[in-house]
């Protein structure tokens, strides 16, 4: 904490100075030294703590070099959320995670699914996908357009939306991850039939390909029948050009796949990325949006900045402005109301009382309307707000992740995957009161019902193995 105390308050005295890329450097080394503390502790790539910390102190250093002229410096009371909201989180979430650690139970087993879930999974990924594309086309239909074939309209896809339906929709984004967990429990099944058959007695490379062959052997039809799901779940997203939801199911389903398996290594993080660039191209220009109108919108103090640097730029850096605008222009808190919009969205309030809707946003410019993780927290009770939230926040996130590690059900990969997602775009939405975050995780809620009971981490022993 000492180093983030000392670079923090460079960055502020960097800032009020103007000298603003030495204050972005200043929060930037912060970021990754505390990311790289936090992984050599926890011997995590994807800790959330850690996460948090490079994402959300880091996009407030990309924030701090004020490469556009919608910038400008931030009030003192900007500077103290910022430092509280990081401060806080860390407080906590260590000793939650020590708290949640010292019950764990004293006999340790090594992981394993809590039963044979394999048959579940795979039911489960037909059962979503098809929900999804039942809501896409039942939205098509009525709405009398799919976004990605209008061409002109900038904000077609804002429009594409009927009220309750598109969250069955967009839920097609857990599919990829879903499979990522059928592939894994595949895996895990075929590597327990060579056992037995003493096909893996040595590791010599013959007999080991025959595992792999042996793991994927008599799974075709229901390969064959995931990969068209998985396909189905990438392009409903692109028919209704949504750049985030695509990323998001991708990137879930990497984080999926390095939760179960333990294999973190950036370079999958990097592949996905690169792998996402043609169709987020492709999204851009069925987007209507074109090189002068993004120009126009992001107003960067150097003209040729290339738009490739300008639009990643600005959907970090200016959501902290937009909190700053908050902070300045704010006259009064809402008090809960703002925050707590998924009940007003999912109990139908939102249409019988419009007032509990009806907050005005606060924003550098119309168009540029995402915001970072505390903004609803400070809309709703201003500095105690942030502090609070960031502390029950620091709490959550300190539980789950003990508790992923200690549960055996194929669902806990899933929900640990969507925090770490979700603190990796912590400098970008204010997630937790977004009801489409909500349903995902209740769709993930169920899918751990319908796989089995078992495995919770609740269950003292349970799902666990002598070694």
């Amino acid at each position: 904490m000492l180093v983030y105390v000392l670079c923090y308050g460079a960055g502020m005295l960097f800032a009020s100075s103007a000298h603003y890329y030495l204050s972005g450097a200043s929060l930037l080394l912060a970021a990754v030294w505390l990311y790289w503390r936090d992984v050599k502790k926890y011997g995590s790539l994807l800790d959330l703590q850690a996460l948090f910390s490079l994402f959300f102190i880091g996009g407030q250093g990309i924030s701090c070099l004020k490469l556009s002229k919608l910038q400008t410096d931030w009030s003192l009371k900007t500077w103290l959320c910022f430092f509280c909201a990081a401060a806080v989180f860390r407080l906590v979430y260590g000793r939650a995670r020590s708290f949640f650690q010292s019950r764990e139970p004293s006999k340790k087993g090594k992981r394993k699914w809590a039963g044979d879930k394999r048959s579940r999974i795979f039911t489960a990924i037909l059962i979503l996908t098809a929900i999804s594309l039942m809501a896409f086309l039942l939205e098509a239909a009525v709405l009398g357009y799919v976004p990605f074939f209008v061409r002109g309209v900038p904000h077609a896809y804002s429009y594409f939306h009927i009220s309750g339906v598109h969250y069955f929709t967009v839920s097609c984004v857990l599919v990829p991850s879903m499979a990522v967990l059928w592939l894994f429990s595949d895996f895990r099944q075929g590597w327990e039939d060579a056992r037995e058959q003493e096909i893996l007695e040595d590791r010599e490379p013959k007999k080991c390909r025959r595992f792999y062959r042996l793991a994927a052997a008599g799974s075709r039809k229901e390969t064959a029948a995931v990969l068209a799901a998985v396909l189905t779940a990438v392009l409903i997203p692109v028919l209704c050009v949504s750049r985030f939801q695509l990323i998001f199911g991708v990137i879930l389903a990497v984080l999926t796949f390095m939760t179960v398996t333990g294999n973190q290594r950036i370079r999958y993080l990097i592949a996905a990325a690169a792998a996402l660039i043609p169709l987020y191209i492709v999204l851009t220009i069925a987007r209507s949006h074109d090189v002068a109108y993004l120009n126009g919108i992001f107003e960067m103090k150097n003209p040729q900045t290339p738009i490739f640097v300008t639009q990643p730029y600005m959907y970090i850096a200016n959501n902290y402005d937009n909190f700053n605008c908050l902070v300045e222009e704010l006259p009064r808190h809402s008090l809960g109301l703002k925050g707590m919009f998924p009940l007003w969205a999912f109990t139908g309030l939102k249409f019988l009382k419009p007032e509990l809707v009806n907050w005005p946003l606060y924003t550098t410019k119309e168009e540029l309307t995402t915001v970072t993780l505390f903004y609803d927290a400070y809309y709703d009770f201003g500095v105690a707000g942030v502090i609070l939230f960031a502390a029950a926040l620091g709490a959550a996130a300190g539980a789950l992740s003990v508790w992923y590690r200690r549960g055996t059900n194929p669902a806990w990969p899933l929900f640990y995957a969507q925090a770490a997602l979700y603190f990796m775009l912590s400098f970008f939405t204010t997630w937790y009161s977004n009801p489409t975050t909500w349903f995902y995780f209740g769709v993930t809620a169920a899918f751990a019902l319908w796989c089995g009971r078992n495995g919770w981490p609740f269950q003292k022993d349970r799902g666990t193995e002598k070694q």
